[in-house]
């Protein structure tokens, strides 16, 4: 019963689903961060949370791994749709700015040569 009372406290649904109760981070961001390989600690200290906030969120993650990956997925397909629906929205928009910079402008390169470091198109 103990447990339950622990994350409890630090899990709660609100408009933008399972968040760090008190807080705007969603449990979904922080399962972005522990399936890219960061530790509790880590995320702990990038979302400015304390321990017992990041020991809580997980074990309720733990507990209800089944329901909170359900709905990870779903959060994950919706913003992989959104995102392709802006994109193809905005198409013609995107290659009109392309096409009215200069190859040779420097801050067009650098940012062109930005995008590909990062693998973006």
């Amino acid at each position: 019963m103990t447990s339950e009372r622990n994350y409890q406290s630090a899990v709660a649904r609100t408009e933008r689903g399972l968040s760090v109760s008190g807080t705007r981070i969603t449990l979904y961001q922080i399962m972005d961060y522990l399936k890219a390989g960061w530790t509790p600690n880590l995320i702990r200290q990038w979302l400015d949370m304390t321990e017992k906030q990041i020991a809580d969120v997980t074990e309720y993650i733990n507990i209800h791994r089944e329901e909170v990956e359900s709905e990870y997925r779903t959060v994950l397909q919706e913003a992989d749709e959104s995102r392709n629906y802006w994109e193809a929205y905005n198409k013609e928009r995107f290659e009109r700015i392309a096409a009215s910079h200069s190859e040779a402008d420097p801050v067009w390169l650098k940012i062109k040569n930005k995008k590909a470091e990062l693998g973006m198109r």
